[in-house]
């Protein structure tokens, strides 16, 4: 094999590009003139402009060969994200987004992460796991990745929170996932760590508040089972929605068939929230999510 030949056999590198801006004419030309004038070749691009909030939001996967490189790239697109006021971010696509999950008793949703991670459908690496209960630690462990029991009371949820934070940035978190983990977080960490919290509950809320929602929603006869994905705020469960998921049930379904059907949409409609994140296809629009799936 000759060494053109070789050269074409290297794949290039890949990258994303995130923004959002006020729309305007010019900016899926500025970007695309801007790949092309630095050797990148676009390998997909979605953009959606939304006329109630007049702003515009693009994701662009593209290619390039060296000598490009991402500092390159992001210095060099500085000049066209200022002169449209976008908000946007470059990332090299390979790289695996680091990840804090966190959990209490309920264990579905954390072995359902893991074993997504461990064979490569969900491209993370869970750098840590935090947990107010040992249950999982033998789980986790299995997994070789690092479990941190963190207790919470009335009395400490400060101090708790404060070791949270000092675990992110020691590992070099990007996302934290509550993966069913069941204590309310302070307003001041939901702002510290705002956009880069996912949480996930069922769907019932507020209809089926408190204690053993299923067994609620039975009482009621519901007809779907549901759960919702979304950005943790200072407003419970309330931040912005990524991901839903229902399944119907018929009528003779028992409390603990329901549970078992809310397990299975809550692990779905989770790990696709986690998925697109962490390929950066969601972009916030206020209080709602543009998810470039």
């Amino acid at each position: 094999m000759n060494e053109q030949s070789t050269r074409a056999a290297v794949p290039a590198d890949q990258y994303v590009l995130t923004l959002s801006c006020p729309d305007k004419q010019g900016i899926v030309h500025a970007v695309s003139s801007y790949l092309f004038m630095t050797g990148c070749n676009i390998e997909d691009s979605q953009q959606f402009g939304d006329h109630d909030t007049g702003l515009f939001f693009m994701r662009v996967h593209f290619s390039a060969d060296s000598p490009v490189t991402v500092d390159k790239l992001r210095a060099s697109f500085a000049a066209i994200g200022d002169s449209f006021h976008m908000e946007w971010q470059i990332h090299r696509a390979e790289e695996r987004m680091r990840v804090l999950l966190m959990v209490s008793r309920f264990g579905h949703c954390l072995n359902d992460l893991l074993f997504r991670a461990s064979t490569g459908a969900l491209p993370v690496e869970i750098a840590a796991v935090v947990s107010n209960h040992t249950d999982f630690a033998e789980l986790v462990a299995s997994y070789d990745i690092p479990f941190h029991h963190i207790p919470v009371t009335k009395d400490n949820k400060s101090e708790a929170e404060a070791q949270v934070l000092e675990i992110v940035r020691e590992e070099g978190v990007e996302l934290v996932v509550l993966a069913r983990y069941m204590q309310v977080l302070s307003d001041d960490l939901c702002k510290r760590l705002s956009g880069r919290i996912i949480n996930i509950h069922h769907s019932f809320l507020p209809s089926f508040k408190g204690a053993k929602p299923y067994h609620q929603a039975h009482a009621r006869g519901v007809k779907l089972i549901g759960a919702t994905a979304h950005y943790v705020t200072a407003d419970l469960d309330e931040g912005p929605i990524i991901e839903q998921e229902v399944e119907r049930v018929g009528h003779g379904v028992t409390p603990d068939q329901l549970v078992a059907v809310g397990r299975d949409v809550e692990c779905q409609a989770l790990a696709r929230a986690v998925k697109w994140h962490a390929e950066r296809r969601i972009l916030l629009n206020g209080r709602r999510t543009v998810v470039f799936a």
